[in-house]
């Protein structure tokens, strides 16, 4: 699909200026039902665009949570935690695990399912629709030794740093999914 071919309306749904199979420019050709399908009359082009799946990793230890300041856009320098889209043929688990290990270095032996939301990631031209999964981990050490394992590898991450669970300001995070999924993790770790 070519990005030029797309576009974000004032209203945040996506919209196709041509046809992306038969190029048939007449805009009203393409039908947009629900901005998530749509239908090209004149050679039956039929295309869905769904959810992607994406993860975030918390990672606690001595009962503070790893976070970093966002290196790109969308929300730069917002709160961030490990975490990405899911690639083809991949798990949800092996993502989370992948996507720390490209972030961060670290590559945990075991993580827990917490809890998924929908999200929204406005990204260059599109509009991606996510269903955000999320997952937790302890780290069985102490904090200095965590911080000096941290490698931030791919650009994405900077000034990693612990933050006590009663400290968090879930403002502070880059999307609503990780927002409110701080909330889950605060619940679930009171217990």
């Amino acid at each position: 699909m070519n990005n030029s071919n797309f576009h974000i309306k004032p209203d945040g749904k996506n919209e196709f200026h041509f046809c992306p199979n038969c190029n048939s420019k007449n805009i009203k050709t393409i039908t947009d039902i629900g901005t998530t399908h749509w239908i090209c009359p004149d050679c039956d082009y039929d295309l869905y665009n769904n959810n992607a799946a994406a993860v975030g990793l918390f990672l606690i230890v001595e009962n503070k949570l790893l976070v970093f300041s966002r290196v790109k856009e969308p929300q730069k320098s917002k709160l961030g935690i490990p975490g990405g889209f899911v690639n083809k043929g991949e798990s949800l688990e092996e993502a989370c695990i992948r996507e720390c290990s490209e972030e961060i270095g670290i590559i945990p032996k075991e993580i827990n399912y917490l809890c998924s939301f929908p999200n929204v990631y406005p990204y260059k031209t599109l509009v991606y629709s996510t269903c955000d999964a999320f997952f937790f981990t302890e780290y069985r050490g102490n904090s200095e030794e965590f911080l000096s394992s941290i490698k931030t590898l791919d650009g994405e991450a900077e000034n990693c740093k612990l933050i006590s669970l009663e400290n968090l300001n879930s403002d502070d995070f880059a999307f609503e999914s990780m927002r409110k999924a701080v909330a889950v993790l605060k619940k679930r770790l009171q217990k």
